[in-house]
């Protein structure tokens, strides 16, 4: 299992190809989601976030009003404050956590993330494999960039290979 995050970077750039391959591969070829679902969970099971939260410090989290009135009960403010001082507006992806970018997330200390029981619903979900809506292969554009920054996700894509026989 691979968790260090400048091989992770190095490798999940490096087989960005292959995994686009490998989506092509998993359109073409019967698979079971449930398989799949549960080798990312036995993946996820094995790797500590608090170890890594390289999430936090490199992927946006985007928000939704939902999220900012969440965050504004946790944080015992009202949604405008929240808006106003940890939302930004991106072009891409529309609302996002503020960030920074050396520490990354408004919200991230250390490798913890200071509103964790109210943390977005993106966050909740993160890194999208076992969790997500739709099937892995529907997520698979983001899974390819994510393994280029997720020891979840870069394990679960090398194990998903292995289990449908993909050619490297």
């Amino acid at each position: 299992m691979l968790t260090d995050l400048v091989q992770i970077k190095l490798l999940g750039e490096k087989k960005r190809p292959e995994n686009e391959r490998f989506r092509k591969h998993m359109k073409s070829f019967d698979h079971s989601d449930r398989i799949l679902r549960r080798i990312a969970e036995g993946i996820e099971d094995s790797i500590d976030c608090l170890e890594c939260a390289n999430c936090c410090r490199v992927a946006t989290a985007k928000v939704t009003e939902r999220d900012v009135e969440r965050l504004g009960r946790y944080l015992r403010v009202k949604p405008a404050r929240v808006m106003a001082e940890y939302v930004v507006k991106s072009e891409e992806e529309g609302l996002i956590l503020r960030r920074d970018q050396q520490t990354g997330c408004v919200f991230l200390s250390g490798n913890e993330c200071t509103v964790y029981d109210a943390r977005p619903e993106g966050c909740q979900k993160f890194p999208h494999v076992v969790r997500g809506n739709g099937s892995i292969l529907s997520r698979m554009w983001e899974l390819i960039d994510r393994a280029c920054y997720c020891p979840i996700v870069y394990n679960s894509l090398e194990a998903f290979k292995d289990e449908m026989e993909f050619k490297r």
